[in-house]
């Protein structure tokens, strides 16, 4: 990178060190496939000449662990072993919560509460699932599930003991095994292994710490036990960029993206999906995950357009902005120097009947763009404008499915005369035709045999 670029990040992580007094800080930028950069300032142990933080170094990531546990009950999904609109009581009974569905407990809209009965969690050792299962009563509900966004710690530990239930394991040994192994992400533990950061409260009047606990969380662990490491958190942003390295088909994390509720209403900043967080910053769409625990605090954020992403992490309880931070990084990598796009090369070859099928179709009076895309994709978008549009991905015969925007998960169909040639497509009822309201096509509503006024 230029040292202009390398100046600016580094100067930016240091005001944050120096004005928030972290007892530590490192962060990194990452593109593609690329750790661009990394600096960091402090020292790990709260001393005055203790070691500074390397890219080697472990912290606590908190609610970044969400994002692994989301992951794995994603890969169910696509196994087909469970389904997103499932009820928790079709494959883990026994709760008082047993009519939320897994798509709810993911996107933080089950209603339940913030927080496990009892103790603060995050500061006490927890105990396993039975005791977490009899302390939820229904009094726990917070909201009418389905009602609106309220994020619950709980909703993961429970999900990951669906984990556990469903792979006949416990939730870390599946993480190990189908995530962690799969990417190279070798520094990404439940427990800290040196080197790693002792974690600190800062006093908020005066610059002396208070060593912070990190006790095993038990059943509340898949809400916020794992500690990682700058490389392996670079990994994790490239996966979040869509580079899942075979763990998990990129539309399905494409899908986790997608906001499924806001947290601030109109005005649309932050939101959640299914298990990631979703942000909206200078006309860019970002995803990530923020973490806190007791003497930690963390942030991966990406930005999927770009594959421009940026982590932070730091040993304070409080006070460290590492999301803004995330977000300002990525904002001075993409100023200072852009991304390129990738160059543009042409196919070997095309299918001639999708190439026949290209070109121009109506919806009504209304033009419409048929586009090939590679690997028999299609694209159907509106000549002009911004009215409804999707890619569309091959799904059997003269059939494609919706894979974003307006139709997506709906079915494009292709129709065929008795000559084997398209007479139209069916799109969730639209009917497309090759010219306005073709007298030809089945278009409803009664066309007075199709004929628009001529004169003869």
């Amino acid at each position: 990178m230029l040292h202009t670029t390398e100046f600016a990040l580094l100067r930016r992580v240091a005001a944050e060190q120096a004005e928030r007094r972290a007892p530590s800080l490192v962060a990194a930028v990452i593109r593609g496939q690329d750790l661009l950069w990394h600096g960091a300032r402090g020292i790990v142990d709260g001393t005055q000449d203790g070691p500074a933080p390397t890219i080697d170094t472990q912290y606590r990531i908190g609610s970044i662990t969400k994002t692994f546990v989301a992951v794995l009950v994603m890969r169910l999904r696509d196994e087909g072993r469970l389904d997103l609109n499932d009820v928790l009581d079709k494959h883990l009974g026994g709760t008082s919560f047993g009519h939320l569905t897994v798509a709810q407990l993911l996107s933080h809209t089950g209603g339940l509460t913030s927080e496990s009965p009892g103790e603060w969690w995050e500061r006490a050792p927890g105990d396993g699932w039975p005791a977490l299962v009899e302390s939820m009563s229904a009094e726990q509900g917070r909201h009418r599930a389905g009602e609106r966004f309220h994020y619950s710690n709980v909703g993961y530990g429970v999900l990951g003991q669906l984990v556990a239930e469903l792979r006949g394991t416990d939730w870390l040994t599946a993480l190990r095994e189908e995530i962690l192994e799969p990417l190279g992400m070798t520094r990404t533990t439940p427990h800290p292994s040196a080197p790693h950061a002792l974690g600190f409260a800062v006093h908020p009047f005066a610059d002396v710490l208070l060593p912070e606990p990190t006790p095993d969380a038990g059943a509340m662990a898949p809400a916020g036990q794992l500690w990682s490491t700058v490389t392996d958190l670079a990994r994790w942003v490239r996966f979040l960029a869509g580079d899942t390295g075979g763990v998990l088909s990129p539309d399905t994390v494409a899908e986790m993206r997608a906001p499924a509720a806001v947290e601030d209403g109109a005005a649309w900043t932050t939101g959640y999906g299914l298990g990631l967080q979703a942000f909206r910053n200078s006309g860019r769409q970002l995803c990530g995950h923020g973490g806190s625990m007791p003497g930690f605090l963390a942030s991966v954020v990406v930005d999927p357009a770009t594959t421009t992403g940026a982590l932070a992490l730091t040993n304070s309880t409080a006070g460290v902005g590492v999301a803004a931070l995330t977000t300002d990084l990525i904002t001075l990598v993409d100023d200072y120097e852009p991304a390129l796009p990738a160059p543009w090369v042409p196919q070997p070859a095309a299918d001639a009947a999708l190439l026949a099928m290209t070109g121009e179709w109506f919806w009504g009076p209304w033009p419409y763009t048929l586009r090939l895309l590679p690997g028999g994709w299609l694209d159907l978008s509106p000549q002009s404008g911004t009215g409804r549009s999707s890619r569309f991905r091959p799904d059997g015969p003269d059939t494609w499915r919706g894979l974003d925007r307006y139709y997506a998960g709906e079915t494009l169909r292709v129709h065929r005369g008795v000559d084997g040639a398209v007479s139209h497509l069916d799109l969730a009822t639209f009917v497309f035709t090759r010219t306005p309201y073709d007298a030809a096509a089945p278009v409803p509503g009664g066309l007075d045999l199709g004929s628009w006024p001529t004169n003869h």
